[in-house]
């Protein structure tokens, strides 16, 4: 079925309506080295909004991006989802400007509410978990931000789903603010979500929200084997190959990406995005980009729907082997001697 990005969905187990695809901003700003100039950023947000887009992604370390945001969304702020995270370093040798501890939360997101312009922040992320941080300080610092209304829902990013889950299970008991929303790497190259973290939100109300759909540029085609060898060249390209986004199995992956795009007449990225809409448990893939162009042809990506055929394609190219207990659990013999044979179906 074809989307819109106005065809909203709600964000977890909260009332939260969102479009299918958010706008990631870290291209915002040229601080990277890569990215958008400001009249350039502005063009690419006003595209997204006036396409019925109201989910911004941001984050305290995407250089300049909450800044240009501020000025983006000045006069409209009420009909925006806007979200941004914490807990990477701020300031270069000061140890409390990094982590998740309850000094950096509040100095954060009090320097991310004065760079966007606003009082309150719609979705907060943790953004890479830290393991010197008890958890229930974590917890409680975002909890007592929600109570001051200068957050309104609670997200993880980054962190291991034993960790999220244990998380949860405290704020339900606690009567505390729940977790609504899991962001993670999630894509035809990258699907290790699906062995733990993907079930979990699913089983515990978070909405799945996969940064690089496209494979750090991978999917959509961009890369080639001569890429197996880093260049030594800076910009975004190196870095990723620099990241170990580029081998032999993945550029084998964006080979069937292609051929899908071939015979349905469209883009790679806009089959790996379409593969990326349809997966249980994905409300909003965050899309980035440096042009209108690139941007354009990536919200396309709501109006393709794959067939059954193209899409058991790709995820036999990708497949995963989920590993133990995975593996164990969905195999033959331990199906046998639990069930012996009988036939038992589910109504969950």
């Amino acid at each position: 079925m074809a989307l819109t990005l106005d065809t909203y969905r709600l964000l977890g187990r909260s009332g939260l309506r969102v479009s299918p695809l958010a706008l990631g901003t870290a291209t915002f700003g040229n601080e990277w080295g890569w990215g958008s100039e400001p009249d350039d950023a502005r063009t690419l947000f006003e595209t997204y909004v006036e396409r019925g887009g109201n989910f911004v992604d941001t984050a305290a370390s995407y250089g300049g991006s909450e800044r240009l945001l501020g000025d983006l969304t000045r006069g409209r702020r009420e009909s925006l989802v806007l979200a941004t995270k914490y807990s990477t370093l701020r300031t270069p040798g000061d140890p409390n400007s990094g982590g998740s501890h309850r000094k950096n939360l509040f100095a954060s997101v009090e320097n991310s509410l004065r760079s966007l312009g606003t009082d309150y922040l719609d979705l907060l992320y943790v953004h890479v978990w830290d393991a010197a941080t008890p958890g229930e300080e974590v917890l409680r610092g975002m909890d007592d931000l929600v109570r001051q209304g200068k957050v309104l829902y609670l997200g993880m990013s980054n962190a291991p789903a034993w960790e999220i889950s244990r998380l949860q299970a405290i704020a339900d008991l606690r009567g505390w603010s729940p977790l609504v929303a899991l962001q993670i790497e999630y894509s035809l190259i990258n699907r290790a979500g699906e062995r733990d973290l993907i079930p979990m939100a699913e089983s515990l109300g978070l909405g799945v929200l996969p940064f690089s759909p496209l494979g750090g540029g991978v999917l959509s085609g961009k890369y080639t084997r001569a890429d197996l060898t880093p260049s030594g060249e800076r910009g975004r390209k190196s870095f990723n190959a620099g990241l170990g986004m580029v081998t032999d199995r993945t550029l084998a992956i964006a080979d069937v990406v292609r051929e899908v795009a071939a015979e349905v007449e469209r883009t790679p990225a806009q089959v790996a995005l379409a593969w990326n809409l349809g997966r249980p448990g994905v409300t909003a893939p965050v899309i980035g980009a440096r042009t209108p162009e690139q941007l354009r042809g990536n919200l396309d990506a709501l109006t393709l729907d794959l067939t059954d055929d193209q899409t058991a394609r790709l995820d036999a190219a990708s497949t995963l082997d989920l590993g133990y207990p995975h593996d164990v659990l969905t195999g033959d013999h331990l199906r046998a001697v639990m069930s012996g044979g009988l036939t038992i179906e589910s109504r969950r």
